[in-house]
This record gives structure tokens, sequence and C-alpha cells, in this order.
């Protein structure tokens, strides 16, 4: 099973996309791990990405790509991946299409705007193990302090409720377009995710299951 793992900030992607790996058994591809790897291990890819990054400049679309199908070619993705956080544009979409792949299913999550701000602008991160928490749907037992490891938990930048409708306008003018690309390949499942953490999980099994 091959998956694109699309819906807007704070639709809940890496709740579920933990959930999805571990029923279906596939590997998880996070372009944010990626990066990070390959920053880490200066890898001939990653020393060309931090010169754009330490420039403040995006990195190319052909680096990005590069990185990924690096990441589709390990032994972990012979039995199907999940891509989370790439595509983000259709020139990537296309760009993946170019190197052979073939995806079974584009699953959008499907979440109301207002929703969202309220979703991300309570989200608390964990500086120490990075666990994520919400204020109103899923609170630390103690304020302020993280259920897992005792950390402090903080909020993000990008989640302060000012920086969360620019982040919206961003997503509704390049990411959102993968839709109705991926529609009109016939291989858009959409899914309601504007309930629970649990209901949206079984929404999800319900379009996923048929691909097993």
């Amino acid at each position: 099973m091959k998956i694109v793992l699309l819906g807007p900030p704070g639709a809940g992607k890496g709740t579920q996309a933990s959930k999805i790996v571990e029923r279906y058994g596939i590997a998880h591809i996070s372009t944010g791990d990626i990066f990070r790897k390959n920053l880490k291990e200066e890898t001939p890819l990653g020393l060309k990405a931090k010169e754009y990054m330490d420039k403040g400049l995006l990195v190319p679309d052909d680096v990005t790509v590069q990185m990924v199908k690096d990441r589709i070619a390990e032994d972990d993705c012979k039995g199907g991946y999940m891509l989370d956080g790439f595509p983000r544009t259709i020139v990537q979409a296309e760009a993946l299409e170019a190197i052979g792949e073939k995806l079974d299913c584009a699953l959008d999550l499907v979440v109301d705007y207002d929703k969202l701000t309220e979703r991300i602008s309570n989200r608390r991160l964990c500086r120490s193990c990075q666990a994520s928490f919400n204020l109103k749907y899923h609170p630390p037992k103690k304020e302020g302090i993280c259920d897992e490891c005792g950390g402090e938990l903080y909020q993000r930048d990008d989640d302060k409720a000012e920086t969360v409708a620019a982040r919206l306008v961003e997503y509704k003018e390049k990411t959102l377009p993968l839709t109705d690309f991926y529609s009109a390949k016939g291989l858009l499942r959409q899914v309601n995710g504007d309930g629970t953490i649990e209901e949206t999980t079984e929404n999800v099994y319900a379009v996923l299951d048929e691909f097993r």
C-alpha cells in the first residue's frame, strides 16, 4: 500500500499517521525526518539543502524529490509506505509520478477551518521529548508539564493564533490544489476529521481497509 497523506495544518495528520503505519505495517516517510537525517549525517543532499536554508531560502524541489526518492528505495518501504508532508505542491506531485511511483490512495483529512484554528492555537509541545498535547482535546495531567517525561510544555510560534491564518492561506494556495490533482486521477479519498481522534481513526480505517 502506497499512500499520500493530505490535510491542512492542525487536521491531525501526525496522530493519524502513527496509527496508519502501525495498523498496515508500512513505512512512515516524513519529509521533516528526511531533512533532519540528511542534515545530521551531512549527506551531499543535506549539505546542498543547508546552503539554501542558511540563506533563508526554500530548498529546491529537485533536492527534496531526490531525498524522497532515496528514502523510498530503502528496504522498509518495499512493503509500502505513507508520505507525510510530501508532495506539498502539484509540481512535487508530478515529480513523484516522474520517478515512477504509483500511489494507491491520496488520503485527505477534511476539517472545518474554524476548528483548525482552535486546535492549532491550543497545541503544546514538550521541549524535551516533543510529545504533543492540546489544551482542549488532549490536555496534560499537570498544567505545563509533559505526561511522558516531565518536560516543560511550550507553544510554537507557528501555532500562535496570529500566525495560523497565514499558514492556512499558504495551504489553500499551494497544497489544497492537490485534492483536485489526485481526484482527477481517481486516487483521492476524503475523510471527515472534525470528530474525536477515535472517530477520525475509524473513518480512516474504513477507507484504507479496501487497499489491504
